[in-house]
Formats: structure tokens, C-alpha cells, sequence
């Protein structure tokens, strides 16, 4: 009787253990400054593209979303350090990030491009800009291209903790120019108050090796199983109109890409 009592115990034992498995939160990393990607609402609350896809994605997998804010060049590490499951962040697929991460299927992918004062022309960067201050976000593929390929046409690239903080010294006359996503830039700036008198410029910049293959869930090394589970997810809320019902609330384009 005594075993079959202990047997009961260990068997409900191992089901309360799975259940709380299955009912753990995914932690998800995200820096909340990135608009139309991930913002404050006036009351403090976290929105935006990447935030609405993640909620879309645990909903999808059937777990709980826990966001957990970081600055950008923090995420990674912080990452690795298991204070997050992944990043959900806008966070571009690359091959050198691939060295520290590993990645899902991408979610969206969108080019990078200039932004400076209205009428400006960029036919080669490499000469145009040479003795210009650009403003790029600290770690991010921005600051990677910016940092090999104008750096040493005599560019002066100027590192910052958030995008924002790039709008701000750009209309501040501190910057001549900012290398960011095109969609941040117009949607983050150019359709802003601040933003009047600033255009897009110069090429589209899309180099797979600097800009990688779209933006992706980064999680940690050898983590394939949440990898695999996040990446059949996206497939499919893109199969069943979800991502569609997402996207068209922050775009009038594919954000997806090809």
C-alpha cells in the first residue's frame, strides 16, 4: 500500500513538473526606443512591430510573454548570461552575430539608408561624406558598416546608446548624417515634427555581409529546440493571416521581404 502511495506521489509529482514547464514564460529581451518597432505608449507601456509579432509568436507556441527591456548593445550579452530566453529586438542576422547566437527564420527584412538635411546628394558616400559626422547605434550593423567602410574614407562616425538620441543631435546640427533602418528613419523621424527638413538619401544599403538576411530571433548557442519552436511559429502566423493582421497596423508594405 505504502508503494503504491509513494508511486501516486512521484507520478502527480512528475505532472506538476511538467505543467509548470509548460506554463514557464518565454523571456523575451527588447529595447524599447526603436519606432515603429518597438516604443513607449504615453502611459509607459511597450508597443510596436517587434513587440506585437512576439505576442503573436507566444500565443502561437501557446506560452506566456515575459519582456524584459535592455539597451540595445546589452542584449546579447545579457543574452548569454540567461537573464532572457531571446531577443526579439530588430536584431539583424549576420554572421558575425552568428558566432555568439544562434538564430530563428527571419521576421522581417528591410535595407538600411542614410538620412540628412533635405536637397543633400549622395552619389558615391565614400566620397560625399568624407569629413561629415554620422551617427550610428553603438553594436548594431550600423555601426559595424559604418565603422569598416567609412571610417577609413575619413568619415567621422560618432557612436550612441539609442537611435533617438541620433534624431535628437541631427536636428541639433551635432550630426550630418545618421546610417539606420529605412523604416526606423521614416516612420522614427521623418514623419515627426522633428523630422521636417531631413530626407533619405544615397543608396539602399543591403551588403549580406554587414546587413545579413533580415531580422531574426536570436537565442542562445545550441539552443535548437526554441530556435526550431519560434521559427515554425513564425511560419505559421505568416500561414494563417496573423502576421498579415500585425504588419498592416504598423505598414503599407511587405515588411517580410522576399
Amino acid at each position: 500500500m505504502k508503494k503504491i502511495v509513494l508511486l501516486g506521489a512521484l507520478a502527480l509529482s512528475a505532472f506538476s513538473a511538467l505543467v509548470q514547464a509548460e506554463e514557464k514564460p518565454l523571456r523575451i529581451g527588447i529595447e524599447a526606443a526603436y519606432p515603429p518597432f518597438a516604443y513607449k505608449t504615453p502611459e509607459g507601456n511597450i508597443t510596436g512591430f517587434d513587440y506585437d509579432i512576439g505576442n503573436a509568436l507566444c500565443e502561437e507556441m501557446k506560452v506566456k510573454c515575459q519582456w524584459i527591456e535592455q539597451e540595445f548593445d546589452g542584449l546579447i550579452p545579457a543574452l548569454k548570461v540567461r537573464k532572457f530566453d531571446a531577443v526579439l529586438s530588430s536584431l539583424s542576422i549576420t554572421d558575425e552575430r552568428k558566432k555568439s547566437v544562434d538564430f530563428t527564420g527571419k521576421y522581417y527584412h528591410t535595407p538600411a539608408k542614410l538620412a540628412m538635411k533635405a536637397g543633400t546628394e549622395i552619389k558615391d558616400p565614400l566620397v560625399d561624406l568624407k569629413g561629415k559626422k554620422v551617427g550610428v547605434q553603438r553594436a548594431s550593423i550600423y555601426d559595424r558598416y559604418a565603422t569598416e567602410m567609412f571610417a577609413p574614407a575619413g568619415v567621422e562616425v560618432v557612436r550612441y546608446s539609442s537611435q533617438n538620441e541620433i534624431f535628437l543631435d541631427l536636428t541639433a546640427g551635432r550630426l550630418d548624417a545618421t546610417l539606420a533602418d529605412v523604416v526606423n528613419i521614416d516612420d522614427g523621424f521623418l514623419k515627426t515634427d522633428a523630422g521636417k527638413g531631413f530626407a533619405l538619401v544615397g543608396p539602399d544599403y543591403t551588403d549580406e555581409k554587414y546587413f545579413g538576411n533580415g531580422a531574426g530571433i536570436a537565442v542562445r548557442k545550441g539552443d535548437k529546440a526554441l530556435a526550431d519552436k519560434i521559427s515554425a511559429a513564425i511560419l505559421a502566423i505568416r500561414a494563417n493571416g496573423k502576421y498579415k493582421e500585425v504588419q498592416d497596423k504598423y505598414f503599407q508594405f511587405n515588411v517580410y521581404g522576399e
